[in-house]
């Protein structure tokens, strides 16, 4: 079996596929693809264009989402989703609703009218959730985590956003980067 990731450094949704392999010890190659000059290729493989693809032995997968659900039902140790269904199901719900954050960072990233504002109303979004629970799925770090900490690296360490009026985000994010593949994902966007 070989497993090939078709990926870009400073993608997030990228990101988060490599933390979910880097988590379950999963052995992969690496395809990086030019973000600025996609290959015409690419888009036999995900008619978008966009990364991540995961390809196995011929098999295609695009869609970081997706990915992450797939890796954790093909790699089901250390397990990334709660056993309870209930637990599950919101850390779907988190990951499904994960748009309105990355849409808020991408508006400020284009220096769009409001994007701050925007962006500040998902940060206390998720600070408020996270007041309540130590973790974005529940009680234990899993895929929900994985989906929203590469936005969250980028936001601090390439938009210069400071996260300290939210000190339960502020608190996640250093629980996150306690973590090898979190603290590897840090020193990707560090060297971006």
């Amino acid at each position: 079996m070989t497993l090939t990731l078709y990926d870009a450094p400073r993608c997030p949704y990228c990101a988060r596929v490599r933390i979910v392999l880097a988590e379950k010890a999963v052995e992969y190659e690496v395809v990086e693809i030019d973000l600025a000059d996609r290959p015409a290729w690419i888009y036999e493989k995900n008619p978008t264009g966009r990364v991540p693809v995961l390809e196995e032995d011929g098999w295609v997968l695009p869609e970081s989402a997706v990915i992450m659900e797939y890796l954790e039902e093909r790699y089901p140790e250390p397990p990334l989703l709660p056993a309870d269904p209930a637990d599950r199901a919101r850390a779907r719900l988190a990951i499904f609703r994960h748009d309105e954050l990355a849409s808020a960072y991408y508006a400020l990233r284009r220096g769009e009218e409001g994007a701050r504002e925007r962006l500040d109303a998902e940060l206390a979004r998720l600070d408020a959730v996270l007041a309540g629970r130590p973790w974005l799925g529940g009680r234990e770090y899993g895929l929900a985590d994985i989906a929203y900490v590469p936005w969250l690296l980028r936001t601090r360490d390439q938009l210069g956003v400071s996260l300290e009026r939210f000190p339960a985000l502020s608190d996640w994010l250093e629980r996150l980067l306690e973590r090898p593949a979190v603290a590897a994902e840090a020193a990707v966007v560090a060297s971006l």
